[in-house]
């Protein structure tokens, strides 16, 4: 052989080329000695394509550049293809039926393509694929076989993988590795270390497999044991090791083993120990902690790929710094992937800023299921949920095959419906998720119960809980908080003692839900005894009890209990004696916790509106006004009262004496004539919520066009002769006294139910009454 042959062959086979310019180099002399025909060195260079992970139009041209290829090259394409991700499995497949119907009989299939093909093929050809090795006799080669059983760990049945296993006769250490990481993935815990111990001889992936494994299950305790007894460590082993305190929020035993790491002079980080440890410093939040791992990235010169960039912009987003986060996504330029626009968007929506989440989401050249479910959420969760529904439906007309809503979409779209009340809407989505085929998991199922409780409808929140296959905490708590809601406080201890049943414990959500229910049902004695078989109390506890006392007339008791609590009240608590106070008239009361609830939240317009309330009724109009002024001293803006309802898919919203409804006409004349009915029948606008000392009939003016009147009106507009029909209306706010009484004479009026979610429980108001019996 010459000397640049020799030359060549040795770079080939020896050299570790790093990147796509030395290989552009090696491929150049190889056709300066005209060897660029020929099987063997395209092979060697497709082989080099792979190792550097070259882009697929370079290494497809090259394959492209041999008439007709051997098996070894094709063998060597296939290797490359498969590295690529699934959207290019389809080239393997075809070069396969190639090599199948190929007349040359050089291109038949050898043992060497099978395992390739199998592993890429997934569960649903694992059957065909191993029956039809066994007919070419490949059955018996080992690295066929093996590659069989490790589709079987991985997919199913488990059982048929330790058939092929306890059936070889000469086992390999990959055969025992490939068997215990499929008894961890099915969860058989005892029998994958059971064949861990009696392996004749274990390697660095089998002692990796097994950190992995207890890591997974969330065993850290044996994780660490077996990471410690390791006698041979690689950099996958640190990295499962710190991965397995970084899923299960062991953030600090994550950062000291990293430490640990570094001084040791054996083991050099790669991208995935920087990814890793950038994600727990982006749990713990702790800028400072941040800035540190910062410094040393810094100091130790890491060439910072597209991953750790997008690690580090969720990193710096979550401890604070939005602006460092968009200045690493501004300089990655092109090395931007779907993850880092993705990582951007949902900082931007967990800071609040859907505008730029928006312009960042409009902008990406190519957009996945998680680019949408994290706009999606980021509008629900910042309270604009019309428009994550907009969003969603935006979603389910685009054609793309992979933009299919999931679960975490669902979860998010319910929620999105739930806090406007939808329920019409929130069925049309389940119809969606039906035909789509869509899995409820848990955490739909739990947000679907906690949509129908909010839409007013706990009988479809019952209904779905029964339906589901398995229960939590969330899943009770979520029923049980329906419940308090609508005030059926006996359903809520009944499931509460339910649940305990089931071996399930109530949580501090938990008996928040049923001491709410209790206070919403003047439940008085059953709600001390549920407070006094909590064995800490939280604050949220005492403010529940605060709250039931208070309804229930008890303002003296509910004080004493502020008093004797062990720790600090907060707004909740004083909320709650306010609340009562003005229920009750207790001025001096009333007084006290409003003053303190201007300290501890002095931007809340709610508690100046509800003392101003308490001297209206009273007529101390010099206090309104004092009330009012300090109010324009601290910048403080009463809060717009909206109301909203459904109809044909939209969601139609009122304020205080709107007219701007295309409707608005037909709304007055149907309000104006139940008004005189509801007159002859002895109704007396109540004016003591008016914060103004005007005219009588100004103030009468100002009650009868309350938001929730006019969305009642629109409802009864709209729905014509349907007296079937429930009228569910949503209010941001608490409904006023007047609209209180007023609702349930239009109830008896016309014959309908009535529904009305107002800011604290709902109202279902039906012959004259209502389901609060007046506890609000």
């Amino acid at each position: 052989m010459s000397d640049p042959l020799a030359k060549l062959l040795t770079i080939c086979r020896t050299s570790k080329l790093s990147d796509l310019k030395q290989l552009k180099q090696l491929h150049a002399q190889i056709i300066q000695n005209s060897l660029h025909h020929q099987d063997y060195w395209i092979s060697l260079l497709i082989q080099q394509c792979t190792q550097i992970r070259a882009p697929f139009s370079y290494a497809h041209l090259i394959f492209l550049s041999i008439p007709n290829p051997n098996v070894f090259l094709l063998t060597s394409v296939l290797k490359f293809y498969s590295q690529l991700g699934p959207q290019y499995h389809h080239h393997i497949f075809s070069l396969f039926h190639q090599i199948r119907h190929s007349s040359n009989h050089h291109l038949k299939p050898d043992a060497f393509i099978y395992p390739i093909l199998i592993k890429i093929s997934g569960k649903n050809s694992i059957n065909p694929l191993h029956g039809h090795v066994f007919k070419l006799g490949f059955a018996s080669d080992h690295f066929v076989r093996n590659a069989i059983m490790d589709m079987y760990a991985k997919y199913g049945p488990i059982n048929l993988a330790r058939q092929l296993f306890d059936e070889m006769p000469d086992r390999k250490i990959a055969d025992w590795n490939s068997m215990i990481s499929g008894y961890w993935k099915w969860g058989y815990q005892e029998e994958a270390s059971r064949l861990f111990e009696s392996m004749p001889e274990k390697n660095v992936i089998s002692w990796t497999a097994m950190v992995t494994g207890y890591s997974k299950s969330g065993d850290l305790e044996n994780a660490r044991k077996v990471f410690d007894e390791m006698p041979d460590k690689s950099v996958v082993s640190w990295n499962a090791m710190l991965s397995g305190y970084a899923q299960n929020d062991f953030v600090e035993e994550g950062l000291k083993l990293f430490e640990k790491m570094m001084d040791s002079c054996d083991f050099k980080p790669d991208e995935t120990t920087w990814v890793t440890i950038i994600s727990s410093c982006a749990a713990k939040g702790d800028p400072q902690l941040a800035k540190s791992l910062v410094s040393s990235i810094d100091r130790r010169k890491i060439n910072l790929n597209c991953f750790i960039k997008t690690a580090l912009i969720d990193m710096h987003a979550k401890c604070g710094s939005l602006e460092t986060a968009r200045q690493i996504f501004d300089e990655m330029g092109v090395q931007r992937n779907l993850v880092s626009w993705n990582a951007m968007i949902s900082a931007y929506t967990k800071n609040g800023d859907l505008m730029s989440a928006r312009k960042i989401f409009n902008e990406m050249p190519e957009k996945n299921v998680v680019s949408w479910n994290s706009l999606i959420s980021g509008y629900a969760q910042n309270g604009q949920s019309a428009m994550a529904i907009e969003l969603f439906k935006e979603m389910t007309t685009t054609k793309a095959i992979y933009l299919k809503p999931d679960q975490i979409t669902m979860v998010s779209v319910i929620s999105a419906y739930g806090h406007l009340g939808a329920l019409e809407l929130g069925k049309w989505a389940m119809d969606f998720f039906t035909k789509n085929q869509i899995k409820l998991n848990i955490s739909v199922y739990n947000s679907l119960i906690s949509m129908y409780s909010r839409c007013g409808s706990m009988e479809d929140a019952k209904k779905t809980f029964q339906e589901m296959p398995t229960r939590d905490v969330i899943s009770y708590n979520s029923l049980i908080a329906g419940f308090a809601s609508h005030g059926r406080a006996t359903e809520a201890i009944e499931l509460m003692s339910k649940m305990k049943e089931e071996g399930i414990e109530p949580d501090r959500i938990t008996f928040m839900a049923v001491l709410t229910a209790c206070s919403h049902a003047g439940l008085s004695k059953q709600g001390r005894e549920i407070f006094k078989s909590i064995r800490k109390p939280a604050i949220d506890h005492y403010a529940c009890m605060v709250d039931l006392l208070g309804r229930t007339g008890q303002l003296d008791e509910a004080k004493m209990l502020i008093d004797e609590m062990p720790m600090k009240p907060h707004a909740g608590v004083y909320g709650a004696l306010l609340n009562a106070s003005r229920v009750h008239k207790r001025v001096e009361l009333g007084e006290l916790a409003a003053y303190k609830l201007f300290e501890l939240e002095p931007e809340n317009s709610g508690n100046y509106v509800l003392l101003s309330n308490i001297y209206a009724s009273m007529e101390r109009w010099e206090d309104v006004e004092k009330i009012r002024e300090l109010m324009r001293k601290r910048g403080v803006k009463k809060t717009t009262g909206w109301s909203w309802v459904e109809f044909e898919g939209k969601v139609h919203r009122f304020i205080v004496g709107d007219r701007s409804h295309k409707y608005s006409e037909e709304i007055n004349k149907v309000l104006k004539e139940l008004g005189k009915k509801m007159i002859d029948l002895g109704y007396v606008a109540d004016k003591s919520c008016v914060l103004r000392d005007v005219e009588e009939e100004e103030k009468e003016e100002m009650v009868g066009t309350h938001s929730e009147k006019l969305a009642i009106g629109f409802a009864l507009v709209v729905s014509g002769d349907d007296a079937r029909g429930v009228i569910r209306v949503v209010k941001n706010l608490r409904v006023c006294g007047d609209c209180h009484r007023y609702i349930k004479m239009i109830s008896k009026l016309v014959g309908r139910e009535i529904v009305v979610r107002d800011n604290n429980r709902f109202h279902c108001f039906k012959d004259g009454e209502c389901s609060c019996e007046d506890y609000w």
